[in-house]
């Protein structure tokens, strides 16, 4: 049983790298450096040598091979001379009967901890076995060279020298190695995932303001076919020129916003009416609509619809869902996008969309304001998204119904301000 203790507190300090890994590196997105393979394998080594397992006085054994191979595997040949030096010292201080066959057996551990250490860096193939040859080396040369030096003890100690030392050395350079490897393994696997994440939120934001940049300079680009027309009156003209100009502040607006993700600012709300928010989103999309063959309907029972909210999110709420709306009815004839606005139970203003445009599956339904879905051939599922999050960040609902072939109906209740 006391084999066994001992045994186990070897393996413990064994394995002491690789817990201190995981703890100290856990929440970091950098791998260990060398540094730290210096500073864990000497408290390893120094722990190990302090509280090892003797049998007989002076002669002590511990796992000081396994954290040297270690440490010239994942710390180089500067770990390996650092706990070199620190055996040395360290063994030469407790010193007694073992200390010339310690020495002996160093010479010979270290430079062929050296010799596999270069092998597991280089082959990575045979790394299990290199792993195996070197718990096997490290059991039996100790043996070999106490069999020379202090034979007496081995053989008054044979079942301790043949069962202890073979397990203490091969489990614990197996269990280390292994669970090591696989630990910054995990961790690259990690750093991986980061930087394609990073990659990733690149692609969406890049997606994301091509989206909303878009809005405002298809309807620029409707408004100045409108203007080339001879036709129009001077005053019309002026009210179109300053629609553009209103758009392109709203483009630099949504630049400005974007220039500032790295630094996020809290979201302005103030308390805004519905209405001239709708209607000075259709003269905006009235043009594109226009372009699309697609006719525009609104109903406004006269109701002053107050909500508490930030104005170009809303402009850009209702421009998602009517363009949306418009682009669906863009390829059949006589396309019809009906917008109606009314209080609901006086505590919610409704906003109706409805369309006899091309219609939506049951399955796309289930998907709709999913990042990246879209029923558009070229569409990114980015305007919708941010409406459906902008709806629910106002504790606001949104519910849909389509039907293939026949058109799609949302239904935006969003709360109302007393």
């Amino acid at each position: 049983m006391l084999y066994i203790k001992d045994v186990l507190l070897q393996l413990l300090f064994a394995l002491t790298p690789f817990v201190l890994y995981n703890i100290y590196y856990r929440d970091k997105t950098a791998n260990y450096s060398k540094r730290f393979i210096n500073f864990t394998c000497m408290i390893c080594l120094f722990m190990s040598m302090t509280f090892h397992s003797s049998v007989q006085n002076g002669i002590i054994f511990d796992i000081r091979y396994v954290i040297m191979f270690f440490g010239m595997v994942y710390g180089g040949m500067t770990t390996g001379l650092l706990l070199l030096v620190e055996f040395v010292l360290y063994r030469v201080l407790i010193g007694g009967q073992g200390l010339f066959s310690a020495m002996i057996i160093l010479v010979i551990t270290f430079n062929l901890s050296i010799l596999l250490a270069i092998l597991y860096r280089r082959r990575s193939e045979y790394r299990n076995l290199i792993t195996f040859l070197a718990g096997l080396s490290f059991s039996f040369i100790p043996i070999c060279v106490m069999l020379v030096t202090e034979r007496k003890y081995i053989v008054e100690n044979l079942t301790f020298n043949i069962l202890v030392m073979p397990v203490q050395n091969s489990l614990g350079i197996w269990l280390l190695i292994s669970l090591f490897n696989k630990a910054v393994s995990d961790k690259q696997l990690f750093q991986k995932y980061l930087q394609n994440e990073k990659v990733e939120t690149i692609a969406h934001v890049a997606a994301s303001l091509a989206h909303e940049v878009r809005n405002p300079l298809t309807a620029v680009m409707g408004f100045l076919k409108l203007i080339r027309n001879d036709s129009l009156s001077k005053e019309k003209t002026h009210y179109y020129i300053d629609i553009c100009v209103e758009e392109m502040k709203r483009t630099e607006v949504i630049l400005s916003e974007y220039l500032s993700i790295a630094k996020p600012s809290i979201p302005i709300y103030e308390q805004m009416d519905l209405v001239p928010q709708l209607n000075s989103v259709i003269d905006v999309i009235t043009p594109y609509a226009n372009m699309n063959n697609v006719a525009l309907e609104v109903h406004n029972e006269g109701h002053e619809l107050y909500i508490s909210a930030n104005p170009n999110e809303i402009k850009q709420l209702l421009i998602n869902f009517i363009k949306n709306a418009i682009e669906a009815c863009s390829y059949i004839s006589r396309g019809k996008v009906i917008i109606r606005m009314a209080p609901e139970s006086q505590l919610y203003a409704k906003i109706t969309i409805h369309d006899n445009g091309v219609g939506m599956s049951s399955e796309q339904l289930e998907r709709l304001g999913t990042i990246y879905f879209s029923t558009k051939s070229k569409g990114t599922g980015v305007g919708l998204t941010f409406s459906y999050q902008l709806i629910r960040s106002m504790n606001g609902a949104v519910n849909v119904r389509s039907t293939l072939g026949k058109g799609t109906e949302f239904i935006i209740s969003l709360p109302l301000t007393n």
